[in-house]
């Protein structure tokens, strides 16, 4: 469906803009067709939305919220990194984004802009795809560079707002901009395929994700903004998925491929793999691989020093599933099975009407369905499964342990839950490098922050409660 897209993606990592000489008295002869003096905004789209790899495949909340854990160099699962670069995202992605709606805006150049589709779906679009990096980032570091960023060289030093300042500004950004989505696709949308029905969707569905965050920090506000996005029309099943889809080539193909071609380091994790086995789950063969030499699947212990993981034999242990390691296999971004999860918990704290355990047994069957494994026999002795079959008492534990299973490899959406609840119950890493006995509640900023935004940068530690390390909790975390 998106090969006429696809094809951009490669011009889309140079789409800068270029300035033309000006001509003079010699009408066109200086100006060189190849070299625009525009940016082109579809290749500034495909590019932007490549950012989105990193966010979806990412090794390291996936081991936070242990997912995988390390065969050999386990020092990521042991929490051995604790600054992380939110740089790349501001001078790339939101960059892009950013100068999408500015050349769709000003008077001088929209028109050009338009040959690329309507002005205000590219607008709508590039506020979408803004407002989902800057969920990802705040959920990450908390209080973030966000009404002073993007100015470029009239601010080097940007003030911070608060994480709460950030989502009440989101939850404006994403009804604003599908609210003016008019008929009219774009092109380079490598993500929807231009489909601006989609695009209303996807922003509603992370409307209604993102005010989950918010149930424990500010529940009446979590409430307003879910109940409004559930009405406005969020994901209805698996064919509304929102996939980034990787392609069968070096350049662009998915980096779970590129991890396994030199070393054999990623496992399905311990606590996941005996959920797994002990509830039969369909989805076990197509997470993990059997061991070689038992022919079994058998999960990796999770956060061991590097000796202990090291003197376990590779062929002892599950590897990460060859169907999600493939050049091609797909990035999932939101899913079906993601709102049905959402939906029971609201239905669950009386947010909206409905049948908590209707919309968590169709989470359930989502899920199978978007792996491949649903059997209608299995799929009824799954969920009849005492461990599984919905208990109003355990409910919220329930709710949250599906929707980790089902998120397997999103690591920063499942971190994010666990975070937020508790659940599933898991154990941290026995001898942690550098965080206290917890699993990490947050990423710490960049060092370029503390030596080049000093002062914003010690005002955010202010808000965050003083420290820089991954022990602090942000705002919604609770």
């Amino acid at each position: 469906m998106k090969k006429n897209i696809r094809i951009s993606l490669m011009s889309a990592l140079i789409a800068t803009a270029l300035v033309a000489c000006d001509p003079g008295d010699f009408g066109d002869m200086n100006l060189d067709p190849n070299s625009p003096s525009v940016p082109v905004t579809a290749n500034m789209l495909t590019s932007a939305q490549q950012g989105l790899v990193g966010p979806i495949t990412d090794t390291q909340p996936t081991l936070y919220a242990q997912h995988i854990s390390e065969k050999f160099y386990t020092e990521a699962s042991r929490y051995g990194t604790q600054q992380f670069s939110f740089n790349g995202f501001y001078a790339g992605p939101l960059a892009n984004l950013q100068e999408i709606i500015r050349l769709n805006t000003d008077e001088a150049t929209k028109a050009t802009a338009a040959q690329n589709g309507p002005n205000v779906n590219q607008i709508a679009v590039a506020r979408i795809m803004k407002a989902f990096y800057f969920w990802h980032m705040t959920d990450r570091w908390g209080p973030l560079p966000y009404t002073q960023a993007l100015q470029g060289r009239d601010n080097f030093k940007p003030s911070y707002d608060t994480q709460e300042a950030i989502y009440t500004d989101l939850f404006k950004e994403l009804k604003e901009a599908a609210a003016q989505i008019t008929p009219g696709a774009i092109d380079g949308d490598i993500l929807l395929d231009g489909d601006m029905d989609h695009w209303k969707t996807f922003a509603n569905s992370m409307r209604l994700v993102m005010a989950l965050r918010l149930s424990e920090v500010k529940p009446d506000m979590a409430k307003a903004e879910f109940v409004s996005a559930y009405q406005a029309g969020i994901i209805s099943s698996n064919a509304e998925n929102v996939i980034y889809e990787f392609l069968a080539d070096e350049n662009n193909d998915n980096p779970w491929e590129d991890r396994f071609l030199t070393r054999l380091d990623f496992n399905i994790s311990k606590p996941l793999a005996d959920l797994m086995l002990a509830t039969n789950d369909p989805r076990l063969p197509v997470f993990a691989d059997v061991a070689v030499l038992t022919q079994k699947y058998v999960g990796m212990p999770y956060g061991l020093e590097q000796g202990a993981a090291g003197a376990i034999p590779n062929g002892q242990v599950s590897f990460l599933g060859t169907d999600l390691r493939q050049q091609d296999s797909p990035g999932y971004v939101m899913t079906y099975a993601q709102m049905q999860f959402s939906l029971a918990e609201g239905a669950m704290r009386g947010w909206i009407t409905g049948n908590a355990k209707t919309f968590y047994e169709e989470g359930i069957k989502a899920s199978f369905q978007q792996y491949d494994v649903y059997n209608e026999a299995e799929y009824k002795a799954f969920i009849a499964d005492p461990t599984v079959a919905y208990a109003p008492a355990k409910g919220l534990e329930q709710i949250i342990t599906q929707k980790w299973v089902s998120l397997y490899t999103y690591g920063y959406e499942a971190w994010a839950e666990f975070r937020r609840t508790g659940f599933p119950k898991l154990t941290p890493a026995a001898n942690p490098i550098s965080v206290s006995k917890i699993i990490p509640l947050r990423q710490g900023y960049p060092t370029t922050e503390r030596d080049l935004n000093g002062d914003n940068y010690n005002a955010a530690l202010t808000m965050l409660g003083g420290k820089d390390d991954l022990d602090m909790p942000v705002w919604w975390d609770k």
